[in-house]
């Protein structure tokens, strides 16, 4: 059964509504520039709603190791979903023993990573358009197509532009083993609909 993600938690419905339509993977953004940032404090305040269920993973954009620090004694997070270099992301890995999703942005196959550089998982999300303000969650989707030939190093998940009415063709055609989305199921910039919610995780599932 393919794994869901759902990013940018910022508030209890959002939240809720995550874990009552069974998604694997909660995401809280640390990056100020995103309409979805949340501060650890409140991230803490929204996981303590609900003891178990989904895995909290933390979306971290070069940020220092005392900034990373601050998050995770406010917040004990599962993974560290990291949007920075290869070299950072290992270095990263090592310091806080967690596991780490690699964000690697992505428009043409020469982009596809070959292995998993230290990494536990790779996420693959559109490459961030010219101008952006920010390396993900910008509602773009890649070519798909570019998967047919790529032999993936190990877990990956797939990311950008998914949204409940494209995300069984995306899981039909990729063959993702698991799915993120944010701005997807959003009714504005950074405030999660929960029927979008429910109605994405039973579309990458069904």
């Amino acid at each position: 059964m393919t794994k869901v993600k759902i990013c940018g938690i910022n508030d209890a419905a959002g939240f809720d509504a995550t874990v009552q339509a069974g998604a694997d993977y909660v995401g809280f953004v640390f990056f100020a520039r995103s309409p979805r940032n949340v501060a650890a404090a409140d991230a803490a305040r929204l996981s303590a709603r609900h003891a178990g269920g989904p895995q909290r993973v933390g979306l971290i954009v070069d940020a220092s190791d005392e900034e990373i620090a601050a998050i995770l004694a406010e917040l004990p997070l599962d993974i560290l979903q990291l949007h920075t270099d290869a070299a950072r992301a290992r270095h990263v890995r090592a310091r806080f023993g967690l596991p780490v999703w690699w964000a690697v942005g992505v428009s043409a196959p020469d982009d596809l990573p070959r292995d998993m550089d230290g990494a536990d998982t790779l996420l693959l999300d559109a490459k961030a358009p010219l101008g952006a303000t920010r390396p993900g969650g910008n509602a773009a989707v890649f070519d798909w197509s570019i998967l047919a030939e790529w032999q993936a190093p190990g877990p990956w998940v797939l990311a950008g532009g998914l949204n409940p009415g494209n995300v069984a063709e995306a899981v039909r055609r990729t063959g993702a083993p698991c799915v993120d989305v944010s701005s997807g199921v959003e009714s504005a910039p950074g405030v999660k609909d929960p029927a979008r919610i429910g109605a994405f995780v039973a579309a990458a599932r069904g």
